[in-house]
């Protein structure tokens, strides 16, 4: 029977069934087949597994993301962005990995990062001159570091499942996120001859932008410094991060009524349906695969492994980018780290550089069809087909990859250096 629901998830997934979908009816129509567990498991472990007070931090993000969006936010960090490297060659992709990053410490969401921010730069890319697989494919793989600079959704469940701190992860996060963004600019800067250039701008029209935008740039300092400093917990940040960004649309930009906030709000609703009942179903798929012990039995393979924690790491990186080619990062984290966690502690693993290691891997997965979602969103945009957009994409996701591998081989420099910094959170 559990190979039966295996084919069934596959083609589930070949057919087009949206993955929560796949998750819930596999669920059920394994456990409906089981005399051992009665059927009422299902929806018990959907429920109490969206019972978490961490998890209230994945709608509010959404709903922060949001805000910004409707409010110009994003389209003011992109402004900033624009005027600081437009005027080189090659000059608004980096504004586009830029404004990513910025984008990344105020809304936690790459989904959100491709929406707001591809709308705006894509379009712009290519009516400069860039062509469209460049266009798309630099604005999905930027997107992903939403996910990985704090605050991160992704982070805010793995900190949940692994009994570990969010701050403490969050702060791991930073240099990699920005590392990451660094080695997408490398791509730009190697391809720069076939790129086009920006116009300058005077230092005072940069200085007109960035004092525009100083409000949405103090955004991320409020959040991270909270969390840093224990004034609130990432799932508090998230609610005061939707507060701030309602406060500065409505009363400092002005570029949101009272009248816009019911539309805003069932778009968040939409959006957070979409991941929750994910993670929803995932829990109850748990409680399937803990009775056929296809969890002891994945374990068992990840104990057993030769090598010592690089291969470990290398093989859980590689499991992760499979996985993400066909799953959400919630859904995924929610199956597999309870099975992962121990044989990574048994190791000597760190539990924080081994949930950075996952939530880059799975941030990856966002860009690679045929479920990536970011690369979806990009491609939408543009109105090409999925294959030239990842076409686009696969320069700056390789260099993503080569970044992954050197922090696989440092890990502990990864994690002594905001050890030094922030002891309190160690």
């Amino acid at each position: 029977m559990g190979i039966l629901l295996v084919v069934l998830f596959i083609v589930f997934i070949a057919i087009g069934v949206p993955i929560s979908f796949s998750l819930g009816m596999v669920s059920f129509i394994g456990i409906a087949s089981l005399d051992a567990i009665p059927n009422m498991v299902v929806f018990t472990k959907m429920f109490n597994g969206l019972g978490s007070f961490t998890l209230l931090a994945v709608p509010l993000f959404i709903l922060a993301a949001n805000l910004m969006n409707e409010g110009s936010i994003s389209d003011r960090l992109i402004n900033v962005s624009t005027a600081l490297v437009g005027h080189v060659r090659g000059g608004l992709a980096h504004a586009n990995v830029i404004v990513s990053m910025i984008f990344g410490g105020i809304s936690g969401s790459s989904q959100a990062d491709t929406a707001g921010i591809g709308k705006v730069l894509i379009p712009a890319m290519v009516k400069q001159g860039y062509d469209t697989e460049t266009s798309v494919g630099v604005t999905a793989a930027s997107s992903t570091l939403g996910s990985i600079i704090p605050p991160s959704i992704i982070m805010v469940v793995y900190a949940g499942i692994a009994n570990v701190s969010t701050g403490a992860l969050f702060m791991t996060g930073l240099i990699p996120g920005i590392l990451l963004g660094l080695a997408q600019m490398s791509v730009v800067f190697a391809k720069r001859k076939k790129f086009p250039k920006g116009e300058s701008m005077t230092l005072k029209e940069i200085l007109k932008q960035i004092g525009g935008a100083i409000p949405a740039l103090l955004t991320p300092v409020i959040l991270i410094g909270g969390i840093v400093t224990g004034l609130f917990t990432p799932t508090e940040a998230a609610g005061i991060s939707c507060l701030y960004a309602f406060f500065i649309s409505f009363f400092v930009y002005r570029s949101i009524k009272l009248k816009d906030l019911p539309r805003i709000l069932i778009e968040t609703m939409k959006l957070s349906s979409l991941s929750l009942f994910a993670l929803a179903t995932a829990n109850a798929l748990g409680e399937l695969m803990s009775f056929y012990h296809l969890n002891d039995a994945i374990r068992e393979y990840f104990v057993t492994l030769p090598g010592g924690q690089f291969i470990f790491l290398m093989v859980v990186v590689l499991f992760f980018l499979f996985v993400g080619t066909f799953m959400d990062a919630i859904p995924a984290m929610i199956l597999f780290i309870p099975i992962i966690l121990p044989s990574a502690l048994s190791l000597g693993i760190n539990p924080i550089i081994l949930g950075l290691i996952c939530t880059i891997t799975l941030a990856m997965g966002l860009v690679t069809p045929p479920y990536g979602l970011c690369l979806l969103l990009a491609a939408s945009i543009a109105d090409i087909p999925i294959e030239r957009a990842f076409k686009g994409v696969l320069p700056y996701l390789l260099a993503s990859l080569a970044v992954l591998f050197i922090m696989i081989i440092f890990s502990d420099v990864f994690l002594d250096i905001p050890r030094m910094l922030f002891p309190k959170l160690y």
